[in-house]
């Protein structure tokens, strides 16, 4: 009886300490964003157990960037955000989910990626469309995501806003030209895996708006040749923010290996992964490598145009604001 005891006793502390070694750790992140976190997950998670010894476990939850952001506020349980603009992360600092000086955190205002916006056509551009003005012509079908719903449909807005005022506009002409635009959006789509969804299975619009990464995960889910990637002349800059999810990592004590996860996206293994899913590595010398995928453009910031994004935000996006005077949803 007391050898069983013992056997017993063991088999507990056996299983008690796997369970204080494995992990888990929850990614909430941005929709287009799941192929590159499939295979970043894998590296992190080989780099971990190499290092220290200790097996983790990665769980993803994605969605719109904003629709996320609320989630994880409400209380999804996350330990690290992953998103394509920094107005969520801002909304999580501004209800203490996250650091106040969350951007301070992490090199590169805790970015490891960046991003920009582009255009899909169908295969052999039929519509011949090739810059910002191509888009607000009155027989092109535009497909973008809300902007009150996805980063990507915020970065998708102010891309096509700068480029008028880059190009000299006032900003009633700009506002004239984006208004334009959305008249040619027939279904704003949830987020970017939606808009993409929207365009090539329900087979919608002439022209996706979406960030240059996505262009990846298309060839790769529905075969490469069913689209055309179309740079126009000039672009945003759209950082890819990350942070530690304070609230979460203070409950399940997670706070060193959340943070590990987040300074692994640095290291060159990693900066060549995102690089192969068409994300801008912040290396210089893995960007360089990459020079085929990532075509020059004439990018600018969303702070040179707008000020800042809180700025951008409450002008363009918060009820009431800019979008909603031009945009009523169908």
């Amino acid at each position: 009886m007391k050898k069983l005891t013992h056997i017993a006793l063991a088999t507990t502390l056996a299983l008690t300490g796997f369970a204080a070694s494995a992990q888990n750790l929850l990614n909430a992140s941005y929709d287009v964003a799941r192929e590159f976190y499939k295979d970043y997950n894998a590296a992190f998670v080989a780099h971990y157990k190499k290092t220290t010894g200790r097996d983790i476990k990665i769980d993803q939850a994605h969605g719109g960037s904003s629709a996320q952001a609320r989630a994880v506020n409400d209380g999804l349980d996350a330990d690290v955000v992953t998103m394509n603009t920094t107005t969520d992360v801002d909304f999580l600092a501004g209800t203490g989910v996250v650091a106040k000086d969350w951007n301070k955190r992490f090199p590169h205002n805790a970015a490891p990626t960046t991003s920009t916006m582009l255009f899909l056509t169908r295969t052999g551009n039929p519509k011949n469309i090739k810059d910002w003005d191509d888009l607000v012509k009155p027989d092109i079908q535009v497909i973008v995501v809300n902007p009150k719903t996805g980063g990507n449909g915020r970065m998708a807005y102010l891309a096509a806003w700068g480029y008028a005022k880059k190009k000299g506009a006032s900003d009633a002409q700009a506002a004239e030209f984006v208004s334009k635009l959305y008249k040619n959006v027939p279904v704003l789509a949830k987020g970017g895996r939606d808009a993409t969804t929207i365009f090539l299975q329900r087979n919608i619009g002439d022209v996706l708006v979406t960030f240059e990464s996505e262009v990846v995960s298309v060839d790769r889910e529905f075969g490469a040749g069913k689209v055309d990637a179309i740079h126009p002349s000039i672009s945003i800059v759209a950082e890819n923010p990350v942070a530690v999810v304070e609230r979460t990592v203070a409950k399940k004590g997670t706070g060193a290996v959340a943070k590990a996860y987040l300074d692994y996206l640095y290291s060159e293994e990693a900066q060549e992964i995102a690089a192969k899913h068409a994300l801008r590595p912040r290396s210089q010398a893995v960007l360089r490598k990459h020079a085929q995928t990532f075509k020059p453009l004439q990018l600018f910031t969303v702070d040179e145009v707008f000020g800042s994004f809180a700025e951008a935000q409450r002008v363009h996006f918060n009820d009431g604001g800019q979008f909603d005077k031009i945009y009523t949803v169908k």
